[in-house]
């Protein structure tokens, strides 16, 4: 049975023989008894709200699964301060099935400043304190106690992919170990989790013991002493051994092999080639298998022809703010082949490309239609990257050998097919339904594969753009462009050109959105003065800027924590320091007035005060007013004080000064 056959079994049918209508799936004890239903099969636990539709990622597995048959109830936002929440519909039959949410926990709730942020769009309300730090170790913990180890718990979704191997934490500014030894979970899913999750299931549903769940490729799990000492190292990159990385006792000790370690698991991600991976961790050691095979275009429309509703459960009276951001909005792909080193869509969606057809596409439309609130306008038809659709290696051979990070930097691979006409095809489709008033692409477009394609810009432009089109050249500086794997700004400029042109052919005026990172690995606060000149030059205010944050598992945070590229190993430079990381985010918005006094001590701190003053070239204008003579003298001052006294605290110690 291939993934497809989800389509039979989605709806139980009446004694008619007619389907059911579609329903929320069972939250509490008395929809188990509307449904007749004694016990679940499965339970999955989510940090978010309950919202039935495709792009809140437990809720697609918990159909994905009941779609096979199996008996799923779902238990949104449990709370932690005790085990009858999330035990109120009985222990299930097979597993509980653990997720933090569609964000990382930590992520969802402070900033790159390690402020509290003030919403959390996944929650009712927007409200903060719905769900815990951690979450998935909170909830696995829970679950254990609720529902004994009789009970296997699994993992999965993008906060335990992503800390699935000992990895560097922001929030804590410390090394951690694997989230599976934390949580004490029986399995951990990582990537994307329908094969993984559904195989699991159907060895459990057999009666087959957890321990035969072990070697199923997208999972990993903890073996204890004894269980893996003696495992076939591999020699090779070509051979299937396994591949040791640095334990995490020696991770924590030095950054070298934290480097080493990071290194190592980006060349494991292709499924065609990736190798087991075994990281010890004290007597025990997680072992995971090699990444699960992606899903072919047959079984993503089975998947987004699953009975969702698209909204909400009915026990909710405030809004969600994360689903009025895509209620309206199409999914056509997943994967990214751009391997940004400061993004973890590829260490979790992986690398393929996996797009639904156009016809799975056109009936998600039609469902479209038939919602109440629709007004005929889509607000985005895309994915991770919107013009990656249909994007693949000319050679499935050539793709099954490929271990390369990037399939577009330092150029793009002469083996990539670019072709846009697959998706233009959908586009036109999609337009041409009746009811259907605008079709916008609000996914961000890469621009480096666009200028492949005049037609595709010249149909963004003329259809597709709502005024405003995101792209995102992150920086313009070439060496940190370089440190994050993205084109020169050259690329950008000349899609600049011609989106421009396209949109004046088209009679309409349109500005594209450029998104724009601080404090990246390799950004000085010198490089980010040139860029805020090039953004001064270009008459570019950015309002969609992004303070670098160190994500778990991604390259970008290897290079921050470890002070090294882990490709090239040479030092990179890196802001740490909070204040300095206010001032390069305040460069990118120099047009603002509250943030001038930042500028202008960024300005002074480089030796560019050239750039102060009232001439057009000037990113902000001299302080005025009475005592302002400046702040960054004052902070200088300040600094020098500071340095001062520490000098002499070092003189009364014997130690030397600095």
């Amino acid at each position: 049975m291939t993934l497809v056959a989800l389509r039979r079994n989605a709806n139980t049918p009446t004694p008619n023989g007619r389907p059911q209508p579609p329903r929320f799936l069972p939250t509490t004890r008395d929809d188990m008894n509307a449904r007749g239903w004694d016990a679940l099969d499965i339970l999955i636990v989510t940090g978010d709200a309950y919202v039935d539709h495709p792009a809140f990622g437990p809720v697609l597995i918990a159909r994905f699964l009941e779609g096979r048959g199996f008996r799923v109830g779902i238990v949104a936002q449990p709370r932690w301060d005790s085990i009858e929440d999330i035990a109120r519909m009985g222990a299930p039959r097979l597993f509980v099935g653990i997720a933090a949410g569609n964000l990382d926990s930590m992520l969802n709730k402070l900033t790159a400043q390690k402020k509290v942020r003030g919403e959390d769009q996944y929650s009712p309300g927007g409200r903060l304190g719905a769900r815990p730090n951690r979450a998935s170790i909170v909830y696995s913990n829970l679950a254990r106690q609720a529902f004994g180890k009789e009970t296997p718990v699994v993992l999965g979704g993008i906060e335990a992919s992503l800390r699935r191997i000992a990895h560097y934490d922001y929030w804590s500014d410390s090394v951690r170990r694997s989230i599976l030894l934390d949580a004490k979970a029986d399995l951990l899913v990582f990537g994307m989790g329908e094969r993984p999750i559904w195989e699991v299931a159907k060895r459990l549903a057999a009666g087959q013991p957890l321990s035969a769940c072990r070697d199923i490729p997208g999972t990993a799990h903890v073996r204890n002493k004894g269980e893996w000492e003696t495992l076939e190292k591999s020699e090779t990159v070509t051979d299937k051994k396994h591949l040791f990385l640095p334990s995490y006792e020696e991770v924590v000790a030095s950054k070298d092999a934290f480097l080493e370690m990071s290194r190592a698991f980006q060349y494991e991600t292709n499924p065609a080639n990736g190798r087991p991976l075994v990281q010890p961790h004290g007597t025990q050691a997680v072992y995971f298998n090699p990444p699960a095979e992606p899903l072919a275009t047959d079984e993503m429309d089975a998947l987004y022809d699953l009975p969702f509703l698209r909204r909400p459960h009915d026990s909710y009276r405030e809004v969600i703010p994360a689903f009025e951001t895509v209620k309206h909005s199409i999914v056509t792909m997943r994967g990214c082949f751009g391997g940004c080193t400061f993004c973890s869509i590829t260490e979790h969606e992986g690398r393929h490309i996996s797009s639904r057809s156009a016809e799975s596409i056109v009936r998600e439309v039609r469902a479209l239609r038939r919602m109440d609130d629709f007004r005929g306008v889509i607000t985005d038809v895309g994915g991770p990257t919107a013009n990656m659709y249909k994007m693949a290696c000319k050679s499935e051979e050539i793709e099954s050998k490929c271990r390369k990070l990037s399939c577009v930097h330092p150029g793009i691979c002469e083996n990539l097919v670019t072709d846009h006409d697959p998706l233009l095809d959908v586009l036109e489709q999609v337009r041409k339904e009746p009811g259907i008033k605008r079709v916008f692409v609000a996914s961000g477009v890469r621009y480096d594969l666009a200028n492949r394609s005049p037609e595709f810009i010249e149909v963004m432009a003329k259809h597709h753009t709502g005024g405003q089109l995101s792209v995102a050249p992150e920086h313009s500086d070439k060496r940190v462009l370089d440190k994050m794997k993205k084109p020169g700004i050259e690329h950008y400029d000349r899609f600049v050109e011609q989106f421009q042109c396209a949109s004046k052919e088209s009679g309409k005026e349109q500005h594209l959105v450029p998104y724009f990172i601080s404090g990246h690995p390799g950004s000085t606060l010198e490089a980010m003065v040139d860029l805020a000149v090039y953004l001064k030059q270009n008459h570019m205010k950015p309002r969609q800027v992004q303070d670098f944050i160190p994500t778990p598992m991604s390259m970008a945070t290897c290079m921050y924590y470890t002070g090294k590229d882990p490709f090239t190993r040479e030092e990179v430079y890196t802001a740490k320091d909070l204040d300095e990381k206010r001032m390069q985010k305040a460069l990118l918005l120099y047009w603002d007035a509250t943030q001038h006094d930042l500028v202008r001590e960024a300005l002074v701190r480089t030796g560019r005060t050239d750039l102060i003053g009232t001439s057009p070239r000037s990113l902000v204008p001299p302080a005025s007013g009475k005592g302002s003579l400046s702040i960054h003298a004052k902070r200088a001052a300040e600094a020098r004080a500071r340095e001062g006294a520490k000098g002499r605290r070092d003189d009364r110690s014997g130690r030397p000064r600095r």
